[in-house]
């Protein structure tokens, strides 16, 4: 997921380094506000994945401590490591919308710019 949205961020830059007439740039901002559409779903999806994710470990985290036993400690450990993975993904994902954000907005203001 992290790929496709540097994949898609470096193709608009491409694009709008190369000074789109008002037709193209209208096409590209569509398409972009699109992919944000889907980014903002797919933030949502994780959001709720990595809250349960983290519930969970915290839950087998109280059990650890009241029932010290392998089982629990290597279930502990492992949502830890997962909540630690989710939480890495979900921040990158997140700044990685901002960042889309200010390029749509780039894009708006390109286009104001040509209707003055």
């Amino acid at each position: 997921m992290i790929r496709y949205m540097q994949e898609h961020e470096r193709s608009v830059l491409k694009l709008l380094e190369s000074h789109p007439d008002r037709k193209k740039l209208c096409k590209l901002l569509a398409d972009h506000d699109k992919q944000i559409s889907w980014m903002q779903h797919e933030r949502l999806v994780h959001l709720i994945t990595m809250m349960f994710v983290c519930l969970f470990f915290f839950l087998a985290f109280g059990f650890m401590l009241i029932h010290f036993i392998i089982p629990c400690i290597l279930l502990a450990v492992l949502l830890l490591v997962l909540t630690v993975a989710y939480m890495i993904h979900y921040y990158r994902l997140e700044n990685g919308v901002q960042r889309w954000y200010f390029l749509s907005n780039r894009m708006r203001e390109d286009l104001r710019k040509e209707n003055s």
